[in-house]
């Protein structure tokens, strides 16, 4: 079995070598659990790149829900583009400062059942924003995650939602905020999705190699 202690004090070291996922970037620079919510929700099946051209054109204009107010629909599609799925993702936003506001009184929730209410935002969304925007406990699980807790064998599942679950039974819980943080770095610049970089890989003595074939 891998030693989940020694595997998550090496990536915490590896963490600093990378650029790190564009969300902690706008948590880094903003503070503001808003930004991040709006980070997240454009960020999803969009590079990192992409998204961070599009936030730093869309946060010039946007600071706060009510701005999402001023503009149609049409118009926060040309802001927010070209990250993928931009015209749902622009009808979501538009959307987003009247359920905020009848809900949960202008503020963002912090809570999963609470954030999966507002548009665009499912478990995995909602994990991440509890985790970087409010720093409380919470397993995100995205591609990256899901691929390598099942590639070095800590856990054996089938799908996201079985990771997640599986790593709330199994990950200790003083490692829940930043496990999404490291792993999506590590899984981007290191163990990629194919040809991992096995070679030269500074937990492979911990990997078990299972899970090989997980690639969402």
């Amino acid at each position: 079995m891998p030693n989940i202690d020694k595997i998550y004090k090496v990536l915490e070291r590896e963490f600093t070598k990378y650029q790190a996922p564009i969300i902690d970037l706008i948590e880094m620079q903003t503070k503001d659990p808003f930004k991040i919510l709006v980070g997240t929700i454009l960020s999803a099946r969009t590079k990192d790149k992409t998204t961070a051209e599009v936030t730093n054109r869309l946060f010039s204009v946007i600071n706060k829900p009510e701005d999402f107010n001023k503009y149609s629909v049409e118009e926060i599609e040309e802001m927010i583009y070209p990250v993928g799925f931009f015209r749902n993702k622009a009808k979501q936003l538009k959307e987003l400062p009247e359920i905020l506001k009848d809900k949960f009184n202008d503020q963002i929730p912090d809570e999963i059942d609470d954030l999966i209410q507002l548009p665009g935002v499912g478990r995995k969304t909602a994990n991440l924003v509890r985790a970087i925007a409010f720093k409380k406990p919470a397993i995100c699980v995205d591609t990256h995650v899901h691929r390598i807790s099942n590639r070095f064998g800590y856990i054996k599942t089938k799908s996201p939602l079985e990771t997640e679950m599986a790593l709330r039974e199994k990950l200790p819980k003083k490692y829940w905020i930043n496990y999404n943080s490291y792993l999506v770095a590590f899984g981007q610049n290191h163990c990629t999705p194919r040809n991992p970089k096995c070679n030269s890989c500074p937990i492979y003595d911990e990997c078990e190699r299972v899970g090989m074939d997980v690639e969402k």
